[in-house]
Parts: C-alpha cells; structure tokens; sequence
C-alpha cells in the first residue's frame, strides 16, 4: 500500500528542479532592488550587498519549499531583521569608536548613484544624480516604519497584505505608515526646493 502512494524518482526531481528554477529566478530579480532598500538603510554599499546575499540565503535554505506567493514576503521580513540587526550593531560600534577611535579618516559612504541602474546612459545619470540623492536622503529622513512602508509599496510593489506580512504589523498600519511617508516626502522635498511644484 505504501508502494502505491510513493512519488515516482523522475517526479521527485522534476518538481525538485522546477522549484528551484523558479526560486532561483525571484532571487535574481529581487536582489538589485532589496541591494538598494538596503542601501539606503545603511548606507554602505559593501555591507547592503552582504545583507541582502545573506537574507537570500536564509529564505532559500528555511522556505524554498512555501509557495511562490510567500517568497517577497518572507524575503522582506528577513531582509528586515538583518537590517535592525545591523543598525543595533553600528550603535554598538559607534560607543566603542568614541573611546577607542584612531585618527584615520574612515572612507566616505557610496552615494545613490553608485547602484543606479547602468542600463541609463551617462548624460541621464549626471541629470538625475542630484535629484536622485535628494530623494535618498528624504527617505533616510523618514521613520524607520514609515521608510519600510514606503519602499516596500512603493519600490517593490508589494500589496498591502503583503507589505503587512512581511512588516509584521496590520494592513491599517501599512496603510497609516504608508500615507504619513508620502506627505513626509512630500514636504521635504517641495522644502527643498519651494520654487517646484
């Protein structure tokens, strides 16, 4: 009886691989965009790359067996936990800096424009560079909650229940997150530069 319920090897492996394929595919399109949330949380452009690899890992080596729908959601509340883990242990570092710092001067952190897309030819990225670093440092200016809500909607595209998920908190206080980030960045940027609508 036990012989008539078993999966064929040839079955096994198929579906083993086509998994795999599709795992595979969703890490690939996810890392530039998860590089530069991270990016922008940490603003190093080392240690987002670090961050961003390790999460993957975790997901595809704890969830490579949920469905497909699971995976963004999963990712992000990963990508999340790293991310809080870095910010506590730069805290850390940075009691330790002030009473053990050396006088070498620490490199300067990656602008945005370092990870912008290469597909945009060099005039449009001379164009764009300071209004793209503007915009870095408005959402650097927002809440953490605030910032996660922002990206995760707004850069990922994820949908509210999903954005909830992967925040851990109800889809209201997506939607209540998600609002005060748009009118934060609103009038940072309009503050920038009064003269632009």
């Amino acid at each position: 009886m036990d012989h008539a319920y078993a999966l064929s090897p040839a079955l096994v492996i198929d579906t083993s691989q086509h998994d795999s394929v599709a795992l595979n595919r969703f890490c690939a399109e996810v890392r530039v965009r998860a590089t530069r949330i991270a990016l922008i949380e940490l603003r190093d452009a080392a240690l987002a790359a670090d961050v961003v690899q390790d999460s993957l890992l975790k997901l595809v080596s704890n969830y490579k067996l949920r469905p497909a729908e699971e995976w963004a959601p999963l990712f992000y509340s990963i990508l999340r936990n790293r991310i809080t883990d870095m910010h506590r242990r730069r805290k850390v570092e940075k009691i330790f800096d002030f009473f053990f710092s050396s006088d070498e001067e620490e490199d300067q952190p990656p602008s945005w424009e370092q990870i912008a897309d290469t597909a945009l030819g060099p005039e449009q990225e001379v164009a764009n560079g300071q209004l793209a670093g503007r915009i870095a440092d408005a959402i650097s200016a927002l809440s953490p909650r605030q910032r996660e809500a922002f990206l995760l909607r707004e850069m990922e595209g994820l949908s509210i229940v999903d954005t909830a998920a992967a925040m851990k908190v109800s889809e209201g206080s997506v939607k209540t997150h998600h609002m005060r980030a748009l009118t934060r960045l609103r009038e940072l940027l309009e503050s920038d530069h009064p003269a632009k609508v």
